[in-house]
């Protein structure tokens, strides 16, 4: 029987999901055996979106409402695969990438954490997903947010790098807190190298075993 798994990068602004996930689309490229790929950027399942030019937040129950149709999606391409039978011996069955997912939404909505997200994560559980939270050293942070967009900073002052930066670690323990209290297994790694394609080789390596 075809096997049905998936990644979930998670990590707040600047930790380098992005990154990480082209290295990934890139050595599943290289990977020898047949397995049909389902690869969804944050754009796809992130709260914050820009509609007509302006940014939109999503409420709690929008954004469960996207997320909820997403692995609707999944779960329904994975079930027609499975009716019409597996069409070669070397596939590993449907493989997917998501970034920016339900621990997006359990620290956006700590205040009011839902069944229906702990739902979603059992769902998503039972698909074999596991989750990789990226994460940036207190030391590195200041550097990694002024070379993203160094424009943004130039005039900026010294009080403005730091609610910056103590925003990025505050988020960060919001995203280990929540991880805690999720049933889908998640590893964390450390960006601070930027070695993308060594983090990529470690998740893709992790995707064929337990965390």
């Amino acid at each position: 029987m075809s096997q049905f798994r998936g990644i979930i990068l998670e990590g707040y602004s600047n930790a380098g999901k992005t990154s990480v996930l082209k290295s990934l689309k890139q050595l599943q490229a290289c990977d020898d055996a047949e397995r049909s790929v389902i690869v969804l950027s944050e754009h796809y399942s992130q709260i914050l979106h820009k509609v007509n030019g302006e940014l939109k937040w999503l409420s709690r129950e929008e954004h469960l409402e996207l997320l909820k149709e997403r692995v609707a999606m999944l779960k329904k391409l994975n079930n027609w695969a499975r009716e019409i039978g597996q069409s070669s011996q070397r596939s590993k069955g449907l493989f997917f990438i998501l970034e920016r997912f339900h621990l997006n939404h359990r620290v956006a909505f700590s205040h009011s954490i839902s069944d229906e997200i702990k739902q979603l994560e059992a769902e998503l559980f039972e698909m074999g997903a596991r989750c990789t939270l990226l994460t940036v050293s207190p030391h590195n942070i200041e550097q990694r947010i002024s070379s993203r967009n160094p424009n943004e900073w130039v005039g900026k002052t010294e009080q403005e790098m730091k609610m910056a930066c103590d925003l990025l670690l505050e988020q960060q323990q919001a995203y280990r807190r929540q991880a805690e209290n999720s049933i889908i297994p998640t590893i964390e790694i450390n960006t601070d190298n930027k070695d993308w394609e060594s983090y990529a080789k470690q998740i893709y390596c992790l995707d064929s075993h337990e965390y």
